[in-house]
């Protein structure tokens, strides 16, 4: 990796370590209800999309996108615990790990939630960036990412992740 590529995913990872930090601190952001939204980027530069926006059940991410738009935006929001966190899609609902992980099929992430339940928890932690469902499985951008069907599972664990389970997230507050 150049320096280039290391400071710019070093750039990402202070930015969405501090929207993480800032969710469990209270502050003025999190005073005036601004959470921070970030962008979630496999290993091979695609984007995590929540389809339509979310509220589906079956191939509901994809991750085929090469830029960033509405859809590729999810909102952390504080699960209350100062650990996990919800993601919400751009149209209110939240990701859901099926089972609370361990799904390694096109049902495995739905978006359909409305209210944010231990199934819609996440834990993410960095260097590297990984995002773990409730019951602590990975999230998997299957191949590296480019799909649009079954492009997420949650099978892998911390003990046999790879590449695939490795994220970047830009988050900014808005």
């Amino acid at each position: 990796m150049n320096t280039r590529n290391k400071l710019g995913r070093a750039a990402g990872i202070v930015i969405a370590a501090a929207g993480i930090v800032a969710l469990s601190l209270p502050g003025e952001a999190s005073a005036a209800g601004i959470l921070p939204t970030c962008t979630i980027q496999t290993v091979d530069g695609h984007f995590l999309t929540a389809v339509d926006g979310g509220g589906h059940t079956t191939n509901a991410i994809q991750s085929n996108r090469t830029v960033a738009s509405t859809w590729e935006k999810f909102q952390l929001v504080p699960a209350g615990d100062n650990l996990h966190v919800g993601l919400r899609t751009s149209n209110g609902n939240y990701l859901t790990a099926v089972g609370g992980g361990g799904q390694a099929n096109a049902d495995a992430i739905h978006t359909n939630a409305t209210v944010l339940s231990a199934w819609e928890e996440f834990r993410i932690t960095f260097e590297p960036t990984l995002i773990q469902t409730v019951n602590g499985n990975l999230l998997t951008a299957v191949s590296g990412g480019g799909r649009t069907n079954e492009a997420v599972h949650t099978d892998a664990t911390l003990s046999n992740f790879g590449s695939w389970e490795e994220f970047q997230l830009a988050c900014v507050y808005v």
